[in-house]
């Protein structure tokens, strides 16, 4: 018996709703990784692309345990001198937690053409309301 391995045509893409509301923000994000890799199909083969798309709601009660809310910082640089950003992720919360979730999922993605196709596959809205509703998608539970 040889080993299956997945290749560009054999793969399938199912549409899964993730629930935020009351959850750590980092473990939203790794379940959401793990499903945009397709790491929860038995067909997984680590150098295709065989993830499924991913909706996460109510990222705005996403909760972010310890002192991360007053002490965690989303940095970045503009590219110009001087250019180093920064905002405290109570202040990213509070204006924008769709940009918390989708940079803590990318963070947990590969940093190669995979990692850049699979977060392209992930939808983050604030509250419930989304408008993925064509797509029939399901609830995933763990």
């Amino acid at each position: 018996m040889s080993t299956f391995m997945a290749n560009a045509n054999t793969v399938t893409r199912k549409w899964y709703i993730l629930d935020a509301a009351g959850k750590p923000l980092g473990r939203v994000a790794a379940q959401a990784a793990a499903i945009l890799r397709g790491k929860h199909k038995p067909t997984y083969t680590p150098h295709v692309d065989c993830g499924d798309h991913v909706i996460i709601i109510n990222c705005a009660e996403a909760v972010l345990t310890g002192k991360k809310l007053d002490q965690k910082k989303l940095q970045w640089h503009t590219g110009w001198i001087g250019g180093l950003k920064e905002v405290k992720y109570s202040k990213l919360m509070a204006e924008n937690p769709e940009k918390a979730m989708t940079v803590a999922v990318e963070g947990m993605l590969p940093g190669n053409s995979l990692g850049r196709a699979a977060a392209k596959r992930l939808r983050v809205y604030k509250d419930a309301n989304h408008n993925n509703a064509a797509q029939k998608p399901e609830v995933y539970n763990v």
